[in-house]
């Protein structure tokens, strides 16, 4: 919760409806909550499962199932709030001055996303699957964002733009079985390359893995691991 909350201490109480956009299991919502006061908090979110486990935390007003790309609220927000969900949809070219457009006058569009792609952790998932398995995913359908430069030559001409990165170190616990990262990235980055693959050949992938991620992400002597995860964030205030 460390990153949501970091972009939420930087932002101002907003003067009108909040929507926390793709709010899984409402994990931010009673921060969200603190900060919008009296303000309507509304989550959205594709799954009716998560969206089940954000009632349980009483934040929110209302909880809406819908798809981020085609949503369109009936009120004009004053602040949609994105936290680690946005990687997971594509033509952000399209998607982030479209959520822009959306919000009310004097509004803010305030993200983030992780940004790992590059790291060991995700990179080598791809790398062996390719080397061993070519041919069988693609690359391109993986979740994913652009280089910073690439939001700020995009986003800039829209308003008042923040953008910043952060490293956050974790400490993966020992596993019993297999290297924590490979643990910590399995049932998410990694889903779709193992769903690509029959039962059999994604253990031959894990297998290879968990050889491979050691050299990158050394255990220490209690089997823990200092795990480096990268956040982009950004605040936007478009003009007028």
């Amino acid at each position: 919760m460390r990153p949501a909350l970091d972009l939420i201490a930087r932002l101002e109480a907003p003067r009108g409806p909040v929507v926390d956009l793709g709010c899984g299991s409402g994990a931010a919502g009673p921060a969200l909550r603190s900060l919008a006061g009296t303000a309507r908090l509304i989550g959205l979110d594709s799954s009716p499962a998560m969206l089940s486990k954000a009632a349980a935390t009483e934040a929110y007003d209302l909880l809406e199932e819908a798809d981020i790309a085609r949503w369109r609220p009936d009120a004009a927000p004053a602040l949609i709030f994105s936290n680690a969900a946005l990687h997971w949809l594509g033509d952000h070219a399209t998607l982030l001055p479209r959520l822009a457009g959306l919000l009310a006058p004097g509004g803010t569009l305030a993200v983030q996303v992780p940004h790992q792609n590059n790291a060991p952790s995700h990179r080598i998932w791809h790398s062996l699957v390719e080397e061993h398995f070519p041919g069988r995913f693609d690359p391109a359908t993986a979740p994913g964002i652009e280089r910073p430069a690439t939001y700020h030559a995009m986003l800039s001409p829209l308003g008042q733009l923040d953008l910043w990165e952060v490293d956050y170190y974790q400490v993966l616990p020992k596993a019993e079985e297999g290297h924590p990262v490979r643990l910590f990235t399995q049932s998410t980055f990694a889903r779709p390359v193992l769903d690509s693959l029959p039962e059999d050949e994604q253990a031959q992938l894990i297998a290879l893995y968990d050889e491979v991620i050691e050299a990158a992400y050394p255990r220490s002597a209690d089997g823990s691991v200092l795990f480096p995860f990268r956040r982009l964030f950004f605040t936007l205030r478009p003009a007028g």
